[in-house]
């Protein structure tokens, strides 16, 4: 599905970004920070044809069907996009699961958590580089939070914590073996947002456009040393 409802980009080399989990929440609104800065934004998520918010953004927007998931379905997309140039992926379709207390853990659903937030943004990554060589920016960012920090761990959210740890840790590592293919490899975290996954939990929460708009303008300037910091959404840089 290809949208363009602006005229005043045509003509223009647009930088090409990708972002997985478009379709809410967090990479709902990085989508639309990107296209309101007058980017060529590749939304994907895994039910295109339902996705009516994503569908009405405006600016130059390719959607495609993509479940982070399911292997098969990482490199369809990844073929139905063999020969064209991405110079930014946004790592951003992820899951959260309240576990339990200690004792009582579903180890089916942690496995899941670690599938869809660790492996799944690592599949994608490897599926499209190909396409981030061909690109100008050559820049991968992934979704983490500070929950990821091994500095400030505390209890509780086990599932999330780990997977997030385990993030940060995959793609530094990554990122060190790209470098001299000029990949950037980053990670970032949003800060706590009020999102679908988050409204039941009585903690404050940032709205999730301005989670949005700084990660789009932190991407923008992301340089190659940024892939060795941890930084939130404004700026602030966090502990490993």
């Amino acid at each position: 599905m290809y949208i363009d409802t602006t005229d005043g980009w045509k003509g223009k080399v647009l930088t090409t970004i990708l972002v997985t989990g478009a379709s809410r929440g967090i990479g709902f609104e990085i989508s639309r920070a990107f296209l309101r800065r007058g980017h060529h934004v590749i939304a994907t998520c895994r039910d295109p044809d339902n996705a009516h918010d994503l569908q009405a953004l405006e600016g130059v927007l390719e959607i495609h069907a993509l479940d982070v998931g399911d292997p098969a379905s990482i490199a369809h997309c990844a073929d139905s996009l063999a020969d064209r140039a991405i110079d930014i992926l946004v790592n951003n379709a992820g899951i959260a699961y309240r576990d339990t207390r200690i004792g009582h853990l579903d180890y089916a659903a942690w496995r899941r958590v670690l599938d869809i937030n660790l492996l799944a943004p690592v599949a994608v990554l490897e599926a499209f580089l190909p396409h981030l060589l061909r690109g100008e920016g050559r820049k991968a960012v992934a979704i983490s939070s500070s929950l990821g920090s091994i500095t400030r761990a505390g209890g509780g959210n086990y599932f999330y914590r780990t997977s997030k740890a385990a993030l940060n840790m995959a793609m530094r590592s990554i990122g060190a073996d790209l470098a001299q293919q000029g990949v950037t490899v980053a990670v970032v975290s949003p800060g706590f947002v009020d999102t679908d996954l988050t409204q039941a939990l009585p903690v404050p929460k940032i709205p999730a456009r301005e989670s949005g708009d700084g990660l789009a303008a932190y991407i923008e300037a992301m340089t190659p040393e940024d892939g060795r910091r941890f930084l939130r959404f404004n700026g602030d840089e966090l502990p490993w």
